[in-house]
This record gives C-alpha cells, structure tokens and sequence, in this order.
C-alpha cells in the first residue's frame, strides 16, 4: 500500500514566511539592540566622581589633614549664616591669634561640580560677608573655610536652605593615628 499518493502534497515556505526562524532570530537582536544601548549611554554620559589623577590627590590628603590640625591649634571657631544671596562668617581664635583680613569659603555640591561656589571675602575683626554668586539649591552641601596662604582651614557641612546657620570648630575634628 501507497500511503503517499493519499497524503496531500506539503509545500515548502520560503524561510522569511517561516514563524521559528523569525523567533531564534530575536533573541541575538535584542542582545545587540541592548549592547548598542549600553554604549551609547557608557559613550554619552559623563562620570564627573571618577578623578584623573586619583593618586596625587591621595598624596596631598597629608597636607589637608595639616591645614586642619593647623585650625586646632589655632582655636579656630566659625559661625557661618546664609541669607537668599549672602553669606556672612564670624571667625574666633585663640587669644593672641590674628585673624586675617580675607579668607576663602567654599561652598561644594557633593556630586556636581558645576555648582561650586568659590568666593573671597574679605572683613575685619573676625567678621566677614559676600554676596553668593547663585542661591544654594537644596542638598547637604560642603563648607570649606581657609585662610588665602591656605595655612589652616576649617571644614562642615549644612543642609541648604534649611540651616541658615552653621558652627564650624576646628576642636571637634578627630586626630588621625
């Protein structure tokens, strides 16, 4: 007995009308689509927390430490207030510590460098004030207070807007062993 003069005629289908291969064929193209992704955005975005030259900045951590242990010396002490667009700071030392005529107060975004604020002011007896060069978004944001020949410094951080006053003591900074 013939079974396949019974049997219709099967025809064959080009493979691009065929269902399967379009299905095994999309697994490799979402990887590609996804990898092409990837790239673009590794290519595009920028990664401003990764630093150049992470070793020299590592090596001056000991002069950084220096300036604050400088601060303890010193007694320095700083009460540092925000208004809308002005920054005023009053500095006390030691007696028989001079204060100097101008200091340098840095105020850091912690992620994006591009709103830093780096301003010298100058005052007399210890009282200081300038104008901000733009309004502090809010975010904790980094204080940085120093002298011009960068000698000792005075570090914290605020809340902004929220705190419009700070206190920043060089005798709570911890020693290093």
């Amino acid at each position: 007995m013939n079974t396949s003069a019974t049997s219709a005629p099967q025809t064959i289908k080009p493979w691009y009308k065929e269902r399967w291969t379009w299905m095994l064929m999309v697994m490799p193209a979402t990887a590609v689509v996804a990898g092409s992704v990837t790239m673009w955005l590794a290519v595009s975005s920028f990664d401003g927390l990764v630093a150049d030259d992470y070793y020299k900045q590592g090596l001056a951590i000991n002069q950084t430490l220096a300036r604050s242990a400088a601060a303890q010396v010193e007694g320095l002490k700083a009460e540092v207030n925000f208004t809308a667009d002005r920054v005023s700071i009053q500095l006390n030392a030691r007696d028989g510590v001079k204060l100097p005529d101008t200091v340098v107060f840095t105020l850091a975004h912690p992620t994006k460098a591009g709103l830093d604020q780096k301003i010298t002011l100058a005052g007399q007896g210890g009282h200081y004030e300038a104008k901000l060069l733009a309004p502090p978004g809010s975010a904790r944001w980094k204080i940085l207070i120093e002298d011009e020949s960068r000698s000792w410094r005075l570090n914290g951080t605020a809340f902004l807007p929220t705190e419009t006053q700070v206190r920043l003591d060089a005798a709570d900074l911890k020693p290093v062993d």
